[in-house]
């Protein structure tokens, strides 16, 4: 075995550990930006870690990537750094935004300076609009519902051969009281069991999303 088959080996074996060792640096490379662009006043410097968080994410996919071409299943590992991964790339995108003006509100007050623009004054107004926070989660539930339903219908598509057998599971939901995998449109417990989860959290997502569009709040 040569030098370049040892390390696919031990990427391939230690693949949860190079995951979480990217994670913790990931989360330290944001906790280095805020640092710098925070407290220190060097937002230049705080963006070389945010470069280094993308680069992170990157080598997260492509050890997913690699993972899967090495053993051709969808494992507990794949599903979890993608679901990082999605995450990082849609909501995270918009949740670090909301944290950045966050910490400049908090950070400005505490410094006696202002760190806000009018545009970032204008989406804090709009995001305490009713209207405005129905309309968002009513999208956001509706990109989950079609991510929901690509995902789960790949998920049937590995434990059934064909379209009519996938049909018999959705008609036919007696399967789902025997809680396991067996007799069941999911190709391992591992898919079952994150199909079942993920269905619940679906459920109570769509749920609360619709709330604010069923029962308004007064803005």
């Amino acid at each position: 075995m040569n030098k370049g088959e040892v390390v696919l080996e031990f990427v391939v074996h230690y693949s949860w550990e190079l995951f979480i060792a990217a994670e913790v640096l990931s989360l330290g490379s944001l906790i280095l930006f805020g640092i710098f662009r925070y407290f220190l006043n060097k937002p230049k410097l705080g963006v070389l870690f945010i470069l280094l968080f993308l680069f992170l994410l990157t080598a997260e996919a492509l050890l997913g990537v690699y993972v899967y071409e090495q053993t051709g299943e969808i494992s507990t590992f794949l599903i979890v750094i993608t679901i990082f991964v999605i995450y990082a790339c849609t909501f995270g995108i918009v949740d670090f935004l909301r944290l950045d003006r966050w910490m400049r509100s908090k950070i400005g007050k505490m410094r006696g300076v202002e760190l806000l623009t009018e545009k970032d004054y204008a989406i804090m107004r709009r995001n305490k609009d009713p209207k405005y926070i129905a309309k968002k989660y009513r999208i956001s539930s509706l990109i989950h519902l079609v991510i929901f339903l690509v995902v789960q219908t790949i998920f049937w598509s590995l434990g059934t051969d064909s379209w009519q057998e996938m049909k018999s599971y959705l008609t036919d939901l007696s399967w789902l009281e025997q809680g396991e995998a067996k007799n069941s449109p999911y190709p391992n417990e591992t898919i079952f069991s994150i199909g079942m989860i993920w269905s619940i959290v679906f459920v109570a997502d769509f749920i609360y999303s619709w709330s604010y569009t069923i029962f308004p709040s007064k803005g």
